[in-house]
């Protein structure tokens, strides 16, 4: 027994964690890279790894350096951040953008959803409470079974694109890809930030979540 009180022990039954063993199969760790939803940890000798799963989302990434003390454990293996889901098509970028330049001079947001029976995104504008230059506060949709939000964007109308403290507070808890577009109506193209928020953490995206794009930033 791990925890004798049932609420600690539902905790960490919902969140594991497993040693890697040094040679032969985990079922456990296998089971959980496996999952269509959840995440937990593999401790390995090299380091201690987050597994995330999501339906659009195959994670797995180190939330630690090298570990120095022995481990007669095996690796944790290579890391990974697949969109299970796949890129994202242009054209709701192009939209979200037209979207942007019309809120002009205030922000604006965007949200991309995929259906996972159909596999097709869709792009939805939420109900916006206030929205100033320099301020924006809207509701994040409610989706039905089987849609899932992928990308929380949100614009910064003529300023310069970058993640704000209030972005960070609303993305700690949250899965998704978050991005935010500034500088709208230059005439060069407006600026893009991206990343990644899962377990907690703001991981860099290694490209444009976007069909044709090919950075991040």
């Amino acid at each position: 027994m791990i925890a004798e009180d049932p609420t600690a022990a539902a905790v960490l039954a919902a969140v594991p964690c497993y040693p890697v063993p040094p040679f032969g199969r985990s079922p456990a760790i296998e089971a959980l890279r496996a999952a269509r939803a959840g995440h937990g940890f593999a401790i390995g000798c090299d380091n201690v790894m987050l597994i995330l799963r999501r339906p659009w989302l195959a994670l797995d990434v180190p939330i630690t350096a090298s570990i120095a003390a022995y481990l007669p454990y095996g690796a944790a293996g290579p890391p990974r951040a697949d969109l299970l889901c796949g890129l994202i098509p242009h054209e709701h970028r192009a939209a979200m953008l037209d979207h942007f330049r019309a809120a002009l001079p205030n922000e604006a947001a965007a949200f991309i959803v995929w259906d996972e029976a159909t596999r097709e995104f869709s792009l939805i504008f939420p109900t916006i409470d206030e929205a100033t230059p320099s301020r924006l506060i809207y509701r994040t949709p409610v989706l039905p079974p089987g849609c899932h939000m992928i990308c929380d964007v949100h614009s910064h109308a003529r300023a310069r694109a970058f993640f704000s403290a209030t972005d960070d507070a609303d993305d700690a808890d949250a899965t998704k890809l978050a991005l935010v577009f500034g500088r709208i109506d230059d005439p060069t193209g407006p600026e893009m930030v991206s990343r990644l928020c899962a377990g907690g953490m703001f991981l860099p995206l290694p490209r444009s979540p976007f069909t044709g794009d090919h950075y991040a930033n």
